[in-house]
Parts: structure tokens; C-alpha cells; sequence
């Protein structure tokens, strides 16, 4: 399957965002739209942190696996998640890059390693709803980014 792209530009340089980004828990934040009743395990931040979440997508419940897996300051993150009982692996890749403004463009690629075949026959609906959703990830990622920065938020 193709993997999806979203992008979103916030005025926080690269390295607040991925200061923010590299803790677990800040993740629940902006995500829990769909991605619920989150279990935390390794390290708070940086490689090997860990989640176990539910994911209701489509209306359907799904356990999900996040682990970091690379983490290159002030650049980029990587997550493997593992869902399905093993038969949906895929990567979530955050990349954060100076825009020309100030700020930052952070972009989000999640990409199938291995797909179910429902997701594999139903792809083009499948990558839809997870751009949508993912979408919404950055707009309140944004919210929360600007919340942390005007210390609202636990940092």
C-alpha cells in the first residue's frame, strides 16, 4: 500500500517541536481522537519508548503496538506500530524541517510495512480515512505545541 503524507507549518522551531514530539505521553494529546485508553512502557522519550493503544478507526477497535525506533534530534522520529495480531506493521515517521518563515513544517508519513488483505482490498478507503485522521493529528498537534509553549500544557 502507498504510504500517506500530511504536512502542517507551526511557528516553534524544530527543535521545541521535536522536544515535544520525542515524549510519549504528549502523543496522547493530539491523537486521542482515535487513538484511545493509552499504556505507557520503556522510557519516557527517545528509542524504546513505548504505547500500547486502542485505535477506533472506521468504528472498529484495533490494538496497536507504538515503539520509537530511531529518533535523530532535531530531525526526525520514527515509530513502528504493529496492529492486527501482527498482520498490520507499518512505520510513523515524523520529520520536522526549518521552514523558510521561522518555524517549522512537520510532516507525517505513516507507511504499511505488511497490511491485512481487508486493508490491502479496501486500500484507497483505508489511506483516505488515515489521512483524515492524521490530518487532524497535526491541527491539534499545533494546539498542543502552542499550549506547551505558552507552558498551559505538562511540558
Amino acid at each position: 500500500m502507498k504510504a500517506v503524507t500530511v504536512s502542517i507549518d507551526v511557528p516553534q522551531t524544530p527543535e521545541r517541536v521535536f522536544d515535544f514530539l520525542d515524549v510519549m505521553a504528549h502523543h496522547e494529546r493530539f491523537t486521542d481522537h482515535y487513538l484511545r485508553n493509552w499504556r505507557y512502557a520503556g522510557p519516557d522519550r527517545g528509542v524504546g519508548s513505548r504505547a500500547l493503544v486502542t485505535a477506533v478507526l472506521g468504528g472498529v477497535p484495533s490494538e496497536v503496538t507504538i515503539e520509537v525506533v530511531e529518533a535523530e534530534p532535531p530531525r526526525r522520529i520514527v515509530e513502528r506500530n504493529v496492529s492486527a495480531g501482527g498482520r498490520r506493521r507499518a512505520h510513523g515517521t515524523y520529520l520536522i524541517e526549518p521552514s523558510t518563515g521561522g518555524g517549522s513544517r512537520v510532516s507525517f508519513t505513516y507507511a504499511w510495512v505488511r497490511a491485512p488483505l481487508a486493508d490491502r482490498l479496501l486500500a484507497p478507503a483505508v489511506r483516505a480515512a488515515m489521512r483524515r485522521a492524521n490530518r487532524r493529528v497535526l491541527r491539534r498537534l499545533a494546539g498542543e505545541l502552542e499550549r506547551h509553549a505558552d507552558g498551559g500544557a505538562d511540558s
